[in-house]
């Protein structure tokens, strides 16, 4: 649409894929650009993901059909694994020349330098750039072209960004699929409860599950899929908004193609009523969950969580019937030849999965053939999760033997090295710091400082004594409409004599003039998920005084992010660590009553500010290894506090995270 009478180009439709049939059925719907991850390094390592060679042949017939190819690596990067990653970049853009790398870790850019990588570089949602002032804090660090949006944004949001980012910098937004419960970069709950990390790409999906409260049974946290649909004709005002992307690495192909062919007829044609029509009866057969707007509309925000709503990702044909011997379900639509189904939810054990064979009529008789696995129960739902029609599947077979015609160069050994970083020497003599995190104004005990989350209650009005020998921490998500409170939070407690910083998010130090920043101590906190030493060296270049480490790191991660880091380096040892920080809260859930899950295991929620946080009833606990922390170089110690609801009561049981674990 034109803006003061200059017309920009249309935005890009951005298309997912996590095996090769669905990037193919991408290139078929005709999406402007696909992206993908490769077998490591991934926010989605439970797709099947790429093959170097494999990725190389698609991304030449991707350029061929005049499509981009981003590639996510947008993981978490630990100490020992950079010599991989910079091994895989160089690889990587020698055979493959993808136009774009996703990524989140600050680590990033530096190894795609080194590798010699000259496409754009584009900060995940993991990032979590949330307010206006960090989009440019967020591009001088890290040299983006373009910035993906978190989900949370409003359309109003979503302009005001546009209006901070730089010149010559774009954004993306998602406009369709799954809504994960917690802010992107800001959940922990899978690590916590076993060490498969989000940002590792090995969530497992706990907001998924049934919790109980009280005498209710429900799936407090399971939300409805994202799905804009006609309501992305308001994008097309904003110009900075040059890319729509749909989720969906796990979906697939079937999804894939008719969520892009979806968007583009709304793109393209989105004012005529027949395709407004056509469009959305292609996104009711793209197979997700039931769709919501979210907060797009300011005016008429949804809570993505309905318990009354059907949250199995699929389309649900039935529910099972007959014996335990002979199950069968009546199909609500017809069933194609090549049709997968899943029997149950995929959160929950013993979900089946199985192919048809030949097609099923309308309310006709789909019999579950018993195999070895237990057959769910009667009432069990049936979803369809994906389907393979004869135009579709011809069409994937044309372009895969144009794939196939391409020859990847051989995978050979990098040359390339890792930048050089100098390791931090503490001084001699100098003493471990240990901080005592309070939402209040408490004390911790003798010889310990004192540390307190920035609020406008915790905040003094008037000078008052040990302001300025306390330690303020900023919260770990700040949206736009807090983002003046908190400026002049910190402007207040820097004019009353403040030194001590705590930062959620690298971005946060936009908060902090430059003019202001000479004598103060500015850390990055555990919410950065720091966990290795170029990350270090990027913040460190940047401003940031000392960095904390994500609490997500086994031993050995510890050890060695401390002995290498350029910053000196802190840890939370005790506390009460988020499972998750999410914008919403169902009204279903009461906040000052404990939930548990199928475990057992119990927590409650709280809110401060406009984010809702997530707490176990069980406290991180790794003072025990502090000797071991310091001999390794940590100086900085943290106990995190938290007031506890009277209803909940405290269990005691280990709290080393992943301290054995080697995180996957």
């Amino acid at each position: 649409m034109p803006e003061n009478g200059i017309a920009h180009t249309p935005p890009k439709i951005l298309a997912p894929a996590g095996n090769k049939d669905a990037f193919l059925a991408a290139l078929a719907a005709g999406a402007d650009a696909v992206y993908c991850g490769l077998k490591s390094f991934s926010a989605r390592m439970e797709a099947d993901n790429f093959s170097m060679e494999e990725l190389a042949a698609l991304t030449r017939l991707a350029h061929r059909k005049n499509a981009e190819v981003y590639v996510t690596m947008n993981t978490l990067l630990k100490e020992h694994e950079l010599e991989r990653a910079l091994s895989q970049l160089e690889k990587m853009t020698r055979i493959v020349n993808p136009d774009a790398i996703i990524f989140s870790d600050p680590a990033i850019p530096a190894l795609a330098e080194a590798a010699g990588f000259k496409g754009e570089l584009h900060l995940s949602t993991l990032a979590n750039v949330s307010f206006t002032q960090g989009f440019a804090e967020a591009v001088q660090a890290t040299g983006a072209k373009r910035i993906v949006l978190p989900r949370e944004l409003n359309v109003e949001e979503i302009k005001s960004a546009a209006e901070a980012v730089p010149a010559g910098v774009d954004l993306e937004v998602f406009i369709h699929g799954a809504l994960c419960y917690g802010v992107s970069g800001r959940c922990y709950w899978s690590s916590y409860m076993g060490g498969r990390s989000g940002l590792r790409g090995r969530c497992v999906q706990p907001c998924r599950r049934i919790y109980k409260q009280g005498h209710k049974n429900e799936r407090f946290f399971s939300c409805q899929d994202l799905s804009l649909d006609t309501l992305v004709k308001v994008l097309l005002e904003i110009p900075q908004v040059t890319t729509w992307k749909i989720e969906g690495r796990k979906k697939g192909p079937h999804y894939v193609y008719y969520t892009t062919l979806a968007y583009k007829m709304l793109r393209d044609n989105g004012k005529d009523p027949k395709t407004k029509k056509n469009a959305q009866a292609l996104l009711e057969l793209a197979l997700g969950r039931s769709g919501t707007h979210y907060n797009f509309l300011p005016q008429r925000p949804y809570n993505p969580v309905d318990i009354k709503a059907q949250t199995g990702s699929g389309l649900m044909l039935g529910r099972l019937q007959g014996s335990f011997k002979e199950p069968w379900f009546s199909p609500r639509e017809p069933l194609l030849p090549g049709d997968l189904l899943r029997i149950g939810y995929e959160d929950e054990r013993g979900h089946l999965i199985r192919r048809v064979k030949g097609s099923v009529p309308k309310k006709g008789k789909f019999h579950i053939a018993p195999q070895k696995e237990r057959i769910p129960p009667k009432g069990t739902p049936v979803f369809l999760i994906d389907r393979r029609e004869k135009g579709l599947k011809d069409a994937i077979a044309e372009l895969a033997k144009e794939a196939d015609a391409f020859t990847a160069e051989p995978v050979t050994a990098t040359t390339a090295r890792l930048p050089k970083v100098m390791r931090h020497k503490p001084k001699k003599g100098t003493r471990a710091t240990t901080l005592y995190l309070f939402r209040e104004d408490r004390h911790g005990p003798k010889n310990t400082e004192k540390a307190t989350w920035i609020s406008e209650k915790s905040v003094p009005k008037t000078r008052k004594a040990g302001v300025g020998g306390r330690w303020w921490w900023l919260s770990p998500v700040i949206w736009p409409d807090e983002e003046k409170e908190y400026a002049v939070l910190v402007k207040r407690l820097i004019n009353f004599g403040a030194k001590h910083f705590v930062l959620g998010a690298p971005w946060q130090i936009a908060l902090f003039p430059e003019a202001k920043r000479k004598g103060l101590h500015l850390w990055a906190g555990p919410f950065c998920n720091i966990a290795n030493t170029l990350t270090a060296e990027a913040l460190k270049k940047r401003g940031f005084t000392g960095i904390m480490a994500s609490p997500e790191l086994s031993q050995e991660d510890f050890r060695d992010l401390a002995k290498a880091s350029p910053l000196p380096t802190g840890v939370v040892v005790a506390g009460y660590y988020p499972l998750t920080i999410a914008r919403t809260l169902t009204p279903d859930l009461n906040p000052h009553e404990p939930f548990a899950s199928p475990k057992g295991e119990e927590s409650w929620v709280a809110k401060h500010g406009e984010n809702h946080w997530l707490y176990p009833n069980w406290r991180v606990d790794i003072t025990d290894k502090s000797a071991d922390l310091k001999k390794w170089g940590y100086s900085l110690f943290v106990h995190m506090h938290e007031p506890i609801p009277k209803g909940v009561k405290l269990k005691k049981r280990p709290g080393e995270w992943n301290w054995n674990i080697r995180l996957l």
